[in-house]
């Protein structure tokens, strides 16, 4: 049986390492999809550590599977590890100055949300783990995800297909275990929320039939950006008039709205696209049903037509209330009781959240916030940056968990 105090040496030893890989994966980006590199870096280190490896699951994905010699439950842990079209503005000396073609146009590409670091960090519990093989009881399952922004128009991608290619079987998964650094929490706070952690996201569009006139004349045609107004209107009543928001958070936002093409023509058609937000299956369903009615009868009020689609992108980030219990003591070990805090859920979204539909999960929030930051540098911003010196407590957090759950 392994016992976390005979790790600090392992711990030492890797400190420096995840520091490096994090700049190398950061300096070296990928898209969605298109992880080769990163993947063929993370499928080598773990092959020299002797662990057993599967490459291109959902495409570019790695799975490591370190069994220990005592008979056990199996515990996986999730890192994703492709980054975003975003051009970087930092001046750091591992600044990515990567650029790729995303949906047809030439864009940077930059690990401006921390995939960098959670794939490191997965890569240095990994190495601790491998040295503690003869004593660990039970499995452990590296889970290098592809996708987690989702992957391109087209293609399928990210913890779905990991899923529907058996990533849970053969050995089965009882838990999982999975992690966010975050650049608005101080470097060595863990934050959590049992329950509905993270939002489900769905993204939808809406196309909307008018009749074509001159500028001048509307009342010969029908306005489809007139009507697409209202409709922007209309959704925003159903979160401020019919949602029990002291219950749970939800969002709705038109992201993008296309129409016309000269000043003075009333066009023919508009087309919007936007995200919903729930953090409750009950309100989900709610605002689903709520905004396909409103939408063709907005649209039929002012003389037009209106369609609208709604696709799931992610579920809701559950936390198993009972393996958040199990775990919380190790946590608090590991970070300090005053430094493992509970808060609410955030609307933000994680396709995590699919591995958790399948088996009981725990995600939960990391601090990278860098030092003296008063305002803190967003995630999906060329100004996103992170405190390395958080990222060690993220291997000693994994590890432990993992650990102590085999050990339970």
């Amino acid at each position: 049986m392994v016992h976390a105090q005979e790790l600090e040496k392992e711990y030492e030893a890797v400190a420096d390492k995840v520091i490096e890989w994090r700049r190398d994966i950061h300096q070296n980006p990928e898209l969605s999809n298109r992880e080769f590199k990163t993947a063929e870096k993370i499928a080598n280190h773990l092959k020299s550590l002797g662990i057993t490896v599967q490459t291109n699951v959902a495409h570019t994905g790695v799975v490591g599977i370190l069994k220990g010699k005592k008979k056990g439950k199996v515990v996986a842990l999730r890192a994703d590890i492709d980054a975003l079209p975003v051009t970087e503005r930092n001046d750091l000396p591992f600044k990515s100055t990567v650029t790729a073609e995303f949906l047809g146009e030439k864009v940077g590409v930059m690990h401006a949300c921390g995939h960098d670091a959670h794939t490191a960090i997965l890569m240095g519990v990994a190495e601790v783990l491998s040295q503690k093989r003869d004593e660990l009881r039970g499995t452990v399952k590296f889970i290098f995800q592809p996708a987690e922004e989702g992957p391109p128009p087209g293609e399928e991608g990210g913890a779905a297909l990991m899923i529907k290619e058996g990533v849970l079987e053969n050995p089965k998964v009882d838990v999982i275990f999975g992690l966010h650094i975050r650049s608005q929490i101080p470097a060595g706070v863990i934050r959590y929320k049992s329950g509905g952690a993270m939002a489900a996201a769905q993204s939808f569009t809406i196309k909307v039939k008018g009749k074509q006139t001159h500028g001048s004349q509307p009342w010969s045609g029908v306005d489809p950006i007139l009507i697409s107004a209202k409709i922007i209107d209309g959704l925003q009543t159903i979160i401020s008039r019919e949602v029990e928001l002291t219950k749970e958070a939800a969002i709705i936002t038109v992201g993008k709205i296309k129409s016309g093409i000269r000043f003075n023509i009333i066009p023919e058609s508009a087309e919007m696209i936007g995200t919903i937000r729930t953090l409750d299956y009950a309100m989900k369903e709610k605002v689903n049903k709520r905004m396909q009615e409103m939408v063709p009868n907005i649209a039929k009020a002012y003389g037009g037509e209106a369609i609208i689609e709604i696709k799931d992108a992610t579920d809701i980030t559950y936390n198993d209330p009972d393996l958040v219990r199990q775990m919380l003591p190790t946590l608090e070990r590991v970070a300090g009781d005053e430094n493992v805090q509970s808060q609410k859920a955030v609307t933000i979204a994680e396709d995590f959240s699919y591995f958790q539909r399948e088996v009981p999960g725990f995600f939960f929030f990391l601090g990278g916030m860098t030092p003296g930051n008063v305002g803190s540098f967003p995630h999906h911003t060329p100004d996103f940056l992170i405190d390395e010196s958080g990222l060690l407590l993220g291997v000693k957090a994994l590890a432990e968990m993992s650990i102590d759950y085999l050990n339970q």
